[in-house]
Order: C-alpha cells, then structure tokens, then sequence
C-alpha cells in the first residue's frame, strides 16, 4: 500500500514542484530552520523560553528517532527497495524509520504553536510540508512521516508540558 501512494505522488513530478520540494526538504536538512528559529526566540526575553524548549526536544529527538529508532527498526529507504527511482537529493545514508525531518519539524512546530497560535500554524504547516516532501521524494515510506509527525509531536507535548509542571513543583 505504502508504495502505492509513494508511485501515486511520484506521478505529480515537475521541474516547478521537484525544485520545490528540494528546497523544502533543505529546510528540514539537521533541523537548521528549526534550530535558527530556536536561537532567534532565546535571543528575546518574552520568547526565550519557547526557544529552548524547542531545542530541548530537538535534542530528544536526535537521540530517540535518529539515534534510537533508526538503528532498532534498520527500515531500508524506498529507493533501496525499488532502484528504478532517480533521487533528486544527496543520497541519505541512514535508515528510513522515522522521518527525523518530520519528527524535528513538529518538535519544533508544536512548541511553538503552543505558544503562540498563529506562529504555531505557519509552523505546523511548514512542518507538513517538509514530512510531504521526504515522500515526494521517495527517501520515506508515507509511515515514516506519519510516525516522525506523531513522535516529534508527542515530545514537543512532554517537554513543554513536562517544564510547566517541574516548574510548579519547583518553585511552590
């Protein structure tokens, strides 16, 4: 089924849209766009918090999905499985399971929604951007984003849930 969809959205390519999604999916390249948003919220006072639980969870998550996950689970890239695909992309060289773009992506983009909504949607909608383009691009089974956007959501809940209530504890 997963390469059902992969085929289905590899059939949507077009210079506009491959240049596209490339560009995108540099974005998610080493979380870069989420840790530079990260140091531009520390920078300001009033957002310095949101700016280092964002990368607290990016740290989480390098060690859960990227170094964790991957290496357990040893899920070989949809390009493996079928070499009849041209990749548009440097090559990646680990393995699939979990979309670590997508994972970082709603790390960040979950903190930030929560808070501020209106950042927190621009984010979020970025961050499904850069989950679709993995699969645009055939480096990710449709469950690997789909998981990646679960994980690094569910991190993002823990850790800016988790600070609130150790912050009460600590401080009543």
């Amino acid at each position: 089924m997963e390469f059902s969809i992969l085929y289905a959205i590899n059939a949507m390519h077009n210079n506009i849209l491959d240049n596209i999604m490339k560009l995108i999916t540099i974005l998610g390249d080493a979380g870069i766009i989420w840790l530079l948003i990260a140091l531009i919220l520390i920078l300001k006072t009033k957002t310095r918090k949101c700016g280092i639980l964002i990368v607290i969870a990016l740290f989480l998550g390098l060690l859960i999905g990227n170094l964790l996950l991957k290496n357990i689970i040893a899920r070989p890239r949809p390009f493996i499985v079928d070499k009849t695909i041209n990749l548009l992309i440097k090559i990646p060289e680990d393995y699939s399971f979990p979309s670590c773009h997508t994972m970082a992506s709603f790390e960040a983009a979950i903190i930030i929604f929560l808070h501020n909504k209106k950042w927190g949607i621009s984010a979020i909608i970025l961050a499904i951007l850069i989950g679709f383009s993995r699969i645009y691009l055939f480096v990710h089974y449709p469950s690997d984003v789909v998981f990646g956007a679960i994980l690094g959501s569910l991190i993002s809940i823990v850790v800016f849930y988790g600070e609130n209530k150790y912050r009460k504890i600590r401080f009543s």
